[in-house]
């Protein structure tokens, strides 16, 4: 007879119960606040996530089919992993080499992407990028989300006045007032968010602490905040965007025809030196500052803003990001990351649980089993003001992230970063003034602490 154990050290006990906690857990990160906010808040990405993906299907002839699957599959296991609705973008330094250069194509955009998630699977694996995250000023980080958040507000304007063409990242002319995609859509779009919305706040403190009131005073406060609460419980960003696809269709009904029903076929990505070279030089190092920056530290201090007792490691988030790209690309889907952008958008429209980015990979998956590529005819004809207005709230959630500057020496650095992030169109050079004037700073309030005598 072998050994006996009591009851709870049986040895098959510990790894049963560890198993069970993990499986207690992804339910708990999958558990839906709010059906309806979380289905509105899966839509606060897709004002950044289909234009890249549109133009980069028109333009370089990405698989469609294949991005909406393995994009599909990374929302629902972030979502299952982390538990807040942490997002799953394009990597957009990469697409936009690809749109710009005519000899950076598909086997170019896989190879950056591989390099990118490659490069930070090791600083996440090393712990590398959790040191990072330690050292980095708060003020540099909101300069660098600022800087984003506006920069998105800025592209969401111009998808609002400008007819876009996506597959040659220019602006046609201006939109005309009227017609399915013009500017009195958008603007009723924005109105309709706004009045559902507001800013983003959460329920006033001070309507709860009119209970004590008697009478019929009483009763009107209470119909009133009964009132507001169906008002704000409305989907405001699911409803325009079903709107949008509905006008799609009637801008163009032979989309119909055009639709072929199945998935795309899955094929590896055949990628020569020259597309390594090619990758790494134009694609690998301008992304890389733009992922370590926004995709994970950035991600990880929205998060920890956004959900305080949820905070997530910038470890997990560099090694989730280096797996999504490092087993993806080689099939063709598209480079992918995390980003603040995203989770602020999300956020503003109510996701509040990893189940909010699941209920969109669920979508992508199947749009991309039932579809394929075939879906990129339908987008096309999307309007494009529609997604301007969802792209301008995620620009402006995460731009408000910075308010917690107090000091005038902590928003100095932030702005300074953001400054010269904007004029110089890249994040890494925002970075590298931002940490070069903090540390002027701080050697100047040495200076003062301990004054040099003569």
């Amino acid at each position: 007879m072998g050994p006996e154990y009591p009851e709870n050290l049986s040895p098959h006990k510990p790894k049963s119960g560890y198993l069970t906690n993990i499986i207690d857990q992804v339910k708990t990160n999958l558990v839906l606040r709010s059906k309806w906010a979380e289905l509105n808040g899966a839509m606060g990405d897709l004002g950044t996530f289909i234009p890249i993906v549109l133009a980069l299907t028109l333009a370089n002839d990405l698989n469609l089919g294949t991005t909406l699957i393995f994009t599909g599959v990374y929302n629902i296991v972030t979502g299952a992993i982390y538990g807040v609705p942490m997002p799953v973008q394009p990597m957009k330094a990469i697409a936009a080499a690809a749109i710009s250069g005519s000899d950076f194509g598909v086997p170019e955009i896989m190879a950056s992407g591989i390099l990118t998630g490659g490069v930070l699977l090791v600083l996440g694996i090393t712990g590398l990028m959790q040191l990072v995250y330690k050292i980095i000023p708060l003020s540099v980080v909101r300069g660098i989300q600022l800087a984003q958040g506006l920069s998105f507000a800025l592209t969401a304007v111009k998808y609002i006045r400008k007819i876009q063409d996506f597959s040659k990242s220019k602006a046609k002319g201006d939109r005309p007032w009227l017609g399915l995609d013009g500017l009195v859509l958008a603007i009723i779009c924005a109105c309709f968010i706004i009045v559902i919305n507001g800013a983003g706040e959460e329920e006033q403190s001070g309507e709860r602490e009119t209970a004590g009131v008697l009478g019929d005073e009483e009763i009107r406060l209470r119909r009133k905040r009964r009132v507001r609460k169906i008002i704000f419980s409305i989907p405001s960003a699911f409803i325009i965007f079903l709107f949008g696809v509905v006008f799609a269709f009637i801008r163009r009904p032979k989309v119909l025809e055009e639709i072929r029903f199945g998935p795309s076929s899955f094929q590896v990505v055949k990628m020569s030196k020259h597309a390594w070279k090619e990758g790494f030089i134009k694609g690998t190092i301008p992304q890389l500052p733009l992922s370590v920056l926004n995709s994970v530290i950035g991600a990880c201090k929205l998060s920890s803003d956004l959900f305080p007792g949820k905070d997530l490691s910038a470890t997990s988030l560099s090694v989730t990001v280096g797996l999504m790209n490092v087993i993806g690309c080689w099939f063709g889907a598209m480079p992918s990351c995390h980003g603040a952008g995203g989770l602020a958008g999300q956020y503003k429209f109510g996701g509040r649980s990893g189940g909010c980015v699941a209920l969109l990979g669920t979508a992508k998956l199947v749009l991309g089993l039932v579809l394929g590529t075939s879906l990129v005819k339908i987008l096309d004809q999307f309007p494009v003001g529609i997604l301007g207005v969802l792209l301008l709230y995620a620009g402006i959630e995460l731009a408000m992230a910075s308010r917690d500057m107090t000091s005038k020496e902590e928003s100095f650095v932030m702005l300074i970063c953001t400054a010269v992030s904007l004029v110089g169109s890249s994040a890494a050079l925002g970075f590298l003034f931002g940490i070069f004037v903090h540390v002027l700073l701080r050697l100047r309030n040495l200076s003062k602490i301990n004054p040099v005598v003569l």
